[in-house]
């Protein structure tokens, strides 16, 4: 009995230990908040520059972060085109020093970032741009300031788009696996991968089409700000001959060669400072801390909520990087119901995903639309399942370079006998109680008759998207499947064709809501709403973050491929979604 008591009073004395041990932990954790919260206005010295370094993947929202995490990790379209406003007015910041290599954003991005830096100068001051190295995607932005500067040993690549996809094909024959594929839209392109080994006519025809534009808008961009003609840009590229910096100066791409203290000593000269005298910098990230005594709508009884749609289109929640039809359905019907909220700009950026979900959400902006303005403003991509959501809106705004359309959709059930049985040794068996138990496996093919149900699946599916772009966007249905069939287009080819209503960023689609919505004094508010720091904090502690985002840091740009291994075990039913991704490296 006496070791019973000695084990039972220790037991309690341990748990009593640990929950005091957790209870600081706790303690400090709250503290470390609290006082990182306190600490983190920042302010700008007289004759400042705002120092805008733009190397990691750029989403349209800032998410919030946990206190320990780095913020300029993770900073969205949104507050980067509120700093640059921002800076636009405070006296304190002098112009803008643009230090970029590679951006790594679709162009539609980095149009809506151009223009807010071309804003910018409006003010009188200057931008200035130095590089050791611009990759296409950094010369587009650099290319609207008022002096570009390359390292003498540096380069520009500027060599045009080259759009290159993988097929899947052959590893699959190789593995014994056939992919069985349902689809409707001669251009659905999502599907080839798996079927052939090349690029079909079809396909060739619309991507094409598709990067000519994207290359032609930078070209007539840069041709305005650096006053070179589009066809002698075209020549440049062709010859590849940016990449020497003597070739570069003397073709105007840039307006110096210069080493680093060089360029800051032109910029010392440019803010009136001495040699001797260091310049004054601000972050991008850490200027989003500053408060200005500017105008604030803050206070407005009237709002406007901004939905952002990022990431591909999934069942149920989703996360951070998907749109989940569950949460999002819940997001808009919540805004819709708030009298408060006068019109809602839906930000779509994504390339589609499973036409279910894509559905349970158009409902949901359909409802809206007939209650108050929604305005859908397209990021990079806003296609197929992304176009799906957004065609009920009252108003459809994107930049020229958005991808939009893709109009189509598929499913994908892959026949993995010959895998099994002839690479595994793995053979199968079953017993059923009807003709089509065995409606969908993966051991063996459909049957002609469960193909042909699938097929039906498909046309409805796809005669049901035909038939709500037609009411949405008040064209007939023959229109929409004309310049449907899972064809992806240009938005500066879908504004001809009726699919958007003009051009424009996040900022005009917000500024026609309050037209549309007949309201001057209102503010804005962002939805859905975002996990708190402290969940994120948890998260990460108890493993829960994804290992993705791991392998994302690690690999960069190339994790795209990863990714789209991922989105392929997740596809769940009938798709809607995009066939390529297109980024200007």
């Amino acid at each position: 009995m006496k070791g019973f008591f000695k084990f039972m009073f220790a037991s309690m004395l341990g748990t009593f230990l640990t929950i005091v041990i957790l209870l600081f932990i706790m303690f400090m954790v709250i503290v470390s908040v609290v006082s990182f919260n306190l600490s983190k206005e920042v302010t700008v010295s007289d004759n400042s520059l705002l120092h805008v370094t733009l190397d990691k993947p750029i989403f349209d929202r800032s998410p919030k972060l946990p206190f320990f995490v780095d913020e300029s990790s993770r900073m969205g379209l949104n507050d980067i085109i509120k700093n640059i406003r921002k800076a636009k007015n405070d006296p304190s910041i002098k112009g803008i020093y643009l230090d970029i290599s590679y951006i790594p954003a679709g162009l539609a991005t980095l149009e809506e970032i151009r223009d807010v830096l071309t804003d910018f100068k409006t003010s009188g001051k200057p931008v200035v741009c130095y590089s050791e190295y611009y990759a296409q995607s950094a010369y587009y932005l650099a290319s609207v300031a008022d002096k570009i500067y390359i390292q003498p040993e540096g380069a520009i690549l500027f060599k045009g788009i080259n759009a290159e996809m993988f097929f899947l094909k052959g590893a699959l024959d190789k593995l014994g696996i056939k992919m069985q594929v349902i689809r409707h839209g001669k251009f659905k392109a999502a599907t080839e991968p798996f079927f052939l080994d090349r690029m079909s006519p079809e396909n060739r025809i619309q991507v094409t089409a598709l990067i000519k534009n994207e290359w032609n808008k930078v070209l007539e961009d840069i041709s305005v700000s650096r006053k070179i003609s589009v066809s002698r840009l075209n020549e440049i590229a062709d010859s590849l001959n940016a990449q020497d910096p003597q070739a570069a100066l003397k073709n105007g791409l840039v307006d110096h060669i210069a080493y680093k203290d060089q360029f800051l000593s032109d910029v010392k000269k440019m803010m009136n400072l001495a040699e001797d005298q260091e310049i004054s910098m601000v972050s991008l990230e850490k200027y989003s801390s500053v408060v200005t005594k500017q105008k604030t709508k803050a206070l407005a009884a009237d709002r406007i909520a901004i939905i952002y749609a990022s990431g591909n289109i999934v069942d149920g929640n989703g996360n951070d990087q998907s749109v989940g039809s569950e949460k999002f359905a819940k997001a808009i019907r919540k805004a819709r119901k708030d009298s408060k909220i006068k019109a809602i700009v839906l930000r779509v950026n994504s390339p589609g995903g499973s036409a279910l979900a894509s559905d349970v959400i158009w409902r949901e902006v359909s409802l809206t639309a007939k209650e108050k303005p929604v305005v859908a403003s397209f990021g990079d991509v806003a296609a197929s399942g992304g176009y799906y959501i957004s065609c009920p809106s009252t108003k459809i705004i994107a930049e020229p370079t958005t991808i939009t359309g893709s109009i189509g959709v598929f499913g994908v059930i892959p026949d993995m006998k010959g895998f099994f049985n002839s690479k595994l040794g793995i053979t199968f068996d079953n017993a059923k109680t009807n003709a089509n138990s065995d409606y969908i496996s993966i051991t063996g093919p459909l049957s002609t008759y469960q193909s042909m149900k699938l097929q039906a699946e498909i046309e409805k599916i796809y005669s049901s998207f035909v038939s709500k772009v037609a009411e949405g966007r008040h064209l007939s249905k023959e229109k929409v499947d004309s310049i449907g069939q899972g064809r992806v287009w240009n938005a500066k080819d879908a504004k001809s064709i009726g699919l958007i209503d003009d051009f424009g960023g996040l900022d005009k689609a917000v500024e026609i809501a309050a037209e549309l919505a007949k309201i001057k004094d209102y503010r804005i508010i962002n939805l859905p709403e975002q996990k708190d720091p402290f969940e994120e904090f948890i998260d990460q502690v108890t493993g829960n973050e994804s290992f993705s985002k791991v392998l994302e840091k690690e690999l960069g740009e190339d994790y795209r491929y990863i990714r789209l291994l991922q989105e392929l075990r997740e596809m769940k039913g009938v798709q809607a979604r995009m066939p390529f991704e297109l980024i200007l490296n």
